[in-house]
């Protein structure tokens, strides 16, 4: 009996693939597991050689003669910044005196870019650790979108001293132009001798 030729091989293969596929898909799943598992274990083995490598150049030069003395311990308490940033950080704080003169130029930006602005929300609070007061501002404001965002961006370089903490929006139908909107803006604001600016 003559042995089949190639071409009776692949004849074979087709004729096995198409009349099995869910076989054909299960075997190559098989396959490609088991191609995964070697090559993980192949690296997990060759992770192995090395981690005993670096043990053994590590163990060759920690020999009593070669003993390095050791660091002194680091401290736990991060050092304190220097004097300069300190008084750059307060020396960009603005004045507590004008916050409501800052609440006037919010409303006065509002105004610009066409936004109806409710009534706000204002909140005073000093930080004893830090040494400064916060003049949180919570502003209700309906226009369009690109409206809002350069107030919001308009309030952030007209007032340096202010963070933008929070922006919601909210709109009555997917159509409708006119958006609701709510900013959380902060103030950072210290005490200034005999009321300067």
């Amino acid at each position: 009996m003559s042995s089949p030729s190639f071409g009776g091989l692949m004849l074979r293969l087709r004729l096995a693939v198409r009349a099995n596929p869910l076989l054909t898909a299960i075997g190559l799943a098989i396959l490609a597991c088991l191609a995964a598992l070697a090559w993980t274990l192949h690296a997990a083995v060759r992770a192995d050689q090395e981690h005993d490598a670096l043990k053994a150049a590590a163990a060759r030069t920690s020999s009593p003669a070669s003993k390095v003395p050791a660091a002194a311990p680091v401290s736990a308490l991060p050092a304190a910044p220097p004097p300069d940033t300190l008084d750059a950080f307060y020396a960009a704080l603005g004045p507590r005196s004008y916050a409501e003169q800052q609440v006037k130029t919010l409303f006065a930006l509002a105004a610009k870019n066409g936004l109806s602005l409710s009534q706000g929300e204002y909140k005073s609070a000093y930080d004893r650790n830090a040494r400064f007061y916060t003049y949180q501002v919570n502003l209700p404001v309906k226009g369009s979108y690109g409206a809002i965002w350069q107030f919001a961006l308009g309030a952030l370089r007209a007032i340096p001293f202010a963070s933008l903490d929070d922006i919601g929006f909210r709109r009555d139908s997917i159509g409708d132009p006119v958006v609701e909107a709510r900013l959380r803006l902060t103030l950072y604001l210290k005490d200034v001798p005999g009321g300067e600016r």
